[in-house]
């Protein structure tokens, strides 16, 4: 059966938005986790207690079930302000990353083309190449839509302009 061999790594900071905070976990089946707990010890050594209480105590209180509505409500709120944009939104399911194309608007490449945005617009996003061994460049850049609403308007606003 898959879930007696099936390893779980995530982390908090992804799942409720807190990226900052910097805790994942392990689910696993009991005779996995004794194996991981043995070199845990080793690996972890700064995840400061307060984020733990605080995590512990959130998840007995937050509904899970209402996180994909929360990060469907951004992705689409990221997607129709940039819909007079230039730039190409490609498919994105199952995450909080939205990939766009911008070869219809520059021909650097996406590490130069993201410095670029972030000293003339003070927009931060992803070079997808730098994700690649070889350091294919697609001209494709990685938003992150799990963000403000506020952000978001903010962002799409002057991504459209660009």
């Amino acid at each position: 059966m898959l879930r007696e061999r099936s390893v779980i790594v995530s982390s908090f900071g992804k799942t409720f938005h807190i990226t900052g905070w910097k805790i994942g976990y392990v689910v696993a089946p009991n005779r996995l986790m004794d194996e991981i707990k043995k070199v845990h010890q080793f690996l972890v050594f700064c995840v400061n207690s307060v984020a733990q209480h605080t995590l512990s105590a959130y998840l007995e209180k937050t509904q899970l079930l209402d996180l994909s509505a929360f990060y469907q409500h951004k992705r689409d709120l990221f997607k129709s302000g940039m819909k007079n944009s230039r730039f190409k939104l490609l498919p994105c399911q199952g995450t909080y990353f939205q990939l766009a194309s911008y070869e219809e608007i520059s021909t650097e490449s996406d590490v130069d083309f993201t410095i670029k945005l972030v000293k003339e617009f003070g927009l931060a996003a992803i070079p997808v190449s730098v994700f690649n061994e070889n350091k294919l460049d697609r001209k494709h850049l990685r938003f992150c839509f799990a963000k403000t609403d506020e952000t978001l308007r903010s962002a799409t606003e002057i991504l459209c302009k660009i």
